[in-house]
């Protein structure tokens, strides 16, 4: 019998170069012990910098993309940008995964959206963590963002270290060798979860087994919680060898968030 074969749709910023390996690299993994099958498609969304300007120019280019994506009849797709849909108002994920969702339909070939800030919200939710500390890239007024985006979803952000990163090409450079010593620095000892990266451009899947062993916490990032929740949403087992707890099968048949839940 054929490997059923799922395409897999993502609209990356123009500059992001990690989330076209992280996914495809937490799935290939899975198709070592799991039967089905991937390909990944993208559509890109001009930014360079990681500024709110740039990032609310860049959110408007979605929708094109989301269409492109149809065209292509994915599976699924991802919004691979975080801090652009943080940045754009609490709670706006669930409005733009609705409104992706909904250019898709009108295109004649409905796609359910996963986009990196709800799947992030989500991961941290499916590990009952209320409260995390956590790693990120940007700027301190976009972290900030970031943090209050999560405390707003009902998860208290006890530390964070900002990096101030403000070129994108130089977030994907940053060595994710480092993370897992920079997260040991943070207050993490009454958090339920760390997020290693709260970003899908900065790399940090080959630091995560490594950085749960270091700080003896459930350890997720961005990434991760896309790949969960983009499995979830095809109605797979979530789960995938070298990517950390929430990946290794205590998760894989949870259950999806209800369409219009909001935080409480």
């Amino acid at each position: 019998m054929p490997h059923r074969t799922y395409r897999i749709g993502q609209i990356v910023p123009s500059s992001n170069v990690t989330m076209e390996t992280e996914i495809p690299a937490i799935l290939r993994a899975r198709e070592t012990i799991e039967s089905e099958r991937f390909t990944f498609h993208s559509s890109r969304m001009r930014m360079t910098h990681v500024t709110p300007e740039q990032l609310k120019t860049m959110d408007a280019d979605s929708d094109r993309c989301a269409v492109e994506l149809s065209d292509a009849r994915v599976d699924v797709l991802g919004y691979a940008c975080l801090v652009a849909i943080m940045s754009m108002g609490l709670g706006y994920h669930r409005t733009s995964e609705e409104r992706l969702h909904r250019r898709t339909t009108e295109n004649g070939a409905p796609a359910p959206v996963v986009t990196s800030a709800g799947a992030l919200v989500h991961g941290l939710h499916t590990l009952g963590a209320k409260k995390i500390a956590l790693v990120a890239p940007y700027m301190r007024p976009l972290t900030k963002t970031v943090v209050g985006y999560l405390v707003h979803e009902g998860i208290e952000v006890l530390d964070y270290e900002a990096l101030e990163i403000p070129d994108n090409l130089d977030v994907a450079a940053h060595d994710p060798a480092r993370l897992p010593g920079i997260a040991r620095a943070l207050q993490y000892g009454d958090a339920d979860a760390v997020v290693l990266s709260a970003c899908v451009q900065m790399p940090s899947l080959g630091a995560i087994e490594e950085a749960e062993q270091l700080l003896g916490k459930p350890v997720v990032s961005a990434a991760v919680c896309t790949a969960h929740q983009m499995l979830r949403t095809l109605d797979l087992p979530a789960v995938a060898p070298g990517a950390g707890h929430l990946l290794s099968g205590a998760y894989a048949e949870t259950p999806l968030p209800q369409r219009g839940a909001t935080a409480g």
